[in-house]
C-alpha cells in the first residue's frame, strides 16, 4: 500500500490542515504499518505555475496514480485553494493518463483510490450556512477529482478557526478526531 500525503498550507507548524493530515496519516500508519508513506510539501518544494514545458511531464500524475490513499491538506484561502495546490493539480490532469475523452465525453481514469482532504476555514461555509455560495474550495476539489474518476472522497473540516483561540482549538480537536475515524 502507498499513501501519499500532500501539504499546501503556508503556515508551517501553525497549520490546521497539516495537523489534521498528520492525524489521518498516524491512524493510517497504525492500521497499515507496512504501507509506504510518500510526502509532497508544496510549500517547501513549490512547483510554480504550469508552463508549456510541463505538459509532457507525467511524474506527478504517476505518483498520484501509484497511491492507494491520498491525504491532501487544503486550507481555504480567499474562498478557494492555495495556488501551490492548484499548480500540483494542474499537473495531475493529463489526457490519456488520468482522464480521457470519449465519444460520450470525458472519462476519469484515476478511480480506485481514496482521498482524505483536510480542510481549514476561518469562517463557516458549509451547505447549512448563508456563506455556502462562497465555497470554491470544496466544490472545486470534489469536481476536479471527480473529473479524474475519484469518487471516494472524504472531507474533514475545521471551520471557524478565525473565530478566536477557543473556537480554533475546538475545531482542530474535533477535526483530528474525525480524521482518525475516517482513516480507519
Amino acid at each position: 500500500m502507498i499513501i501519499l500525503h500532500v501539504d499546501s498550507s503556508i503556515t508551517a507548524e501553525n497549520s490546521v490542515t497539516r495537523s489534521i493530515g498528520e492525524a489521518a496519516i498516524a491512524r493510517l500508519n497504525a492500521l497499515h504499518p507496512d504501507a509506504e508513506i510518500r510526502r509532497r510539501d508544496l510549500v517547501l518544494n513549490p512547483l510554480g505555475h504550469m508552463t508549456l514545458g510541463d505538459l509532457g511531464d507525467t511524474s506527478l500524475a504517476e505518483e498520484f496514480l501509484a497511491a492507494d490513499i491520498v491525504v491532501i491538506g487544503a486550507p481555504m484561502y480567499n474562498f478557494s485553494i492555495p495556488s501551490s495546490l492548484k499548480a500540483w493539480m494542474d499537473r495531475l490532469a493529463i489526457a490519456g493518463t488520468t482522464f480521457r475523452y470519449t465519444e460520450k465525453g470525458a472519462e476519469g481514469l484515476a478511480g480506485g483510490r481514496k482521498l482524505i482532504i483536510a480542510s481549514a476555514r476561518g469562517g463557516f461555509y458549509g451547505s447549512d450556512t448563508g456563506q455556502a455560495w462562497l465555497d470554491h474550495q470544496e466544490t472545486y476539489l470534489r469536481g476536479f477529482f471527480g473529473f479524474l474518476g475519484v469518487t471516494d472522497i472524504a472531507f474533514v473540516r475545521a471551520e471557524g478557526i478565525a473565530m478566536g483561540p477557543d473556537a480554533r482549538a475546538k475545531a482542530l480537536e474535533d477535526a483530528k478526531i474525525e480524521a482518525t475515524a475516517i482513516a480507519a
